[in-house]
């Protein structure tokens, strides 16, 4: 058997009941470990689930998925990931790819970004889209992503925005002289993500977002000690410090329910220019 196991958001102990029984009756645990993270160390986990993880990174789960599910028709394997297993389409493939060799597959569920951001105030039946916005290089600045954001707008969701992580990354020069060397972690912040779409708005003109666009950043979403959410404009939030990772950005959509400005409220850089221009979007 094949488990996809979510593990939430914050820590080891997010992990569901179902799910803890499930690794503690496999012979092979693999952790996913680059979509997201979790805010533990490995170490951590090991030693609440009470079994030794085997880190499964990009190439392990994309190109040497058959490494994960040798002899899982026979033994139980499971495969960890961070919020839940369907938060990303590696995770359906993965499935797909078990399929295909016959070995059964149990799905196990948790919290994940997705539904856990209506912890921002906004109600979920509101948002729109998902986007990821991944970093700018150089040379690269992708904004197709963009098209998403105004497809929300002009329909008044809300749009949730995924933001890049990179965890053993190869540099373009060493991955042309096929050296095995990786570049230091990194994740972008709420900061470097609103500087970036402010960019893509600069270089297109269309109007979808401005410096005073009222948005929420999101840190450390799930954790019990130290989530931070801030609603602001663009600008206000561009100045704040969200901390450690990981963030994510919400662009509120033209439309807003009473309710969530007065749950947004709550979390306003500032109370007085907040109320000023949420009374300018459509109730």
């Amino acid at each position: 058997m094949l488990y996809i196991i979510g593990l939430g958001l914050s820590d080891e102990t997010d992990v569901t009941v179902k799910g803890l029984q499930a690794i503690k009756s496999c012979e092979r645990v693999y952790l996913e470990a680059y979509t997201s993270v979790l805010m533990v160390s490995k170490e951590k986990l090991e030693e609440f689930y009470g079994r030794e993880l085997i880190l499964a990174d990009r190439e392990k789960v994309e190109s040497q998925s058959d490494e994960i599910l040798l002899n899982a028709d026979t033994l139980n394997v499971a495969f960890l990931v961070v919020g839940d297993p369907f938060g990303a389409t590696t995770h359906t493939d993965l499935v797909l790819r078990a399929r295909e060799l016959k070995v059964p597959v149990t799905i196990i569920h948790n919290a994940s970004i997705m539904n856990a951001v209506g912890a921002c105030g906004l109600q979920l039946y509101n948002f729109g889209q998902t986007i990821s916005i991944p970093f700018f290089t150089d040379t690269w600045k992708p904004d197709s992503f963009y098209d998403r954001i105004k497809e929300n707008k002009n329909l008044g969701f809300h749009t949730l925005c995924l933001l890049d992580i990179k965890v053993k990354e190869q540099s373009i020069e060493n991955l042309a002289r096929g050296k095995k060397i990786y570049e230091p972690p990194r994740y972008m912040t709420v900061n470097q993500a609103i500087q970036q779409l402010l960019e893509i708005e600069e270089n297109r003109g269309e109007q979808v977002l401005e410096p005073e666009s009222l948005a929420i950043g999101i840190a450390r979403l799930g954790s019990a000690t130290d989530q931070l959410i801030r609603a602001g404009t663009l600008t206000q939030l561009s100045t704040q410090d969200f901390g450690p990772p990981l963030h994510s950005l919400v662009i509120v959509g033209s439309k807003i329910h009473s309710l969530e400005v007065d749950y947004m409220r709550g979390f306003a850089v500032d109370e007085q220019s907040f109320d000023e221009l949420a009374s300018k979007y459509d109730h």
